[in-house]
């Protein structure tokens, strides 16, 4: 299977998944996905996968410099086990926010934003997230 192809099945198995966070948080199939973690366990496979091949073709990754980090984006598998690990982190943050948001109660109409910012930008869906909740957890 080619590394464009891999790509592909990522984001196809990650989508579903944010959809359901999103618009159906509470079903018992999205819980069961969240609670098994099932969708970024895939990710991390394949991850796992990418990164080795990117290894043994490029040989150990140096991050000390942004120099060094850009060099390591021009071998393909490297760059897809970035994408992955992209994928993989963002949804295990958007399903932390979900588990967090059980106690905290936030109205799924403002957990939307927070989790689509969360699929789209990372850190920013996540800061909103923690901005809803402190504010929630004053008005308590």
């Amino acid at each position: 299977m080619s590394p464009t192809q891999v790509f592909s099945i990522a984001g196809m198995i990650t989508m579903p998944m944010w959809i359901l966070m999103i618009l159906l948080p509470k079903w018992k199939v999205t819980r069961f996905l969240i609670d098994f973690k099932i969708v970024p366990l895939a990710l991390s496979i394949i991850y796992l996968i990418y990164i080795t091949l990117a290894i043994q073709i490029g040989g150990w990754m140096d991050f000390g410099s942004l120099a060094k980090v850009m060099a390591l984006f021009t071998e393909e598998h490297a760059v897809l086990a970035g994408w992955v690990h992209y994928l993989a982190f963002d949804l295990v943050v958007g399903m932390w926010m979900l588990d967090q948001n059980k106690k905290v109660g936030i109205h799924q109409i403002l957990m939307a934003p927070c989790l689509f910012g969360t699929f789209m930008f990372g850190p920013v869906g996540f800061l909103l997230f923690i901005i809803l909740k402190t504010l929630k957890q004053k008005q308590s």
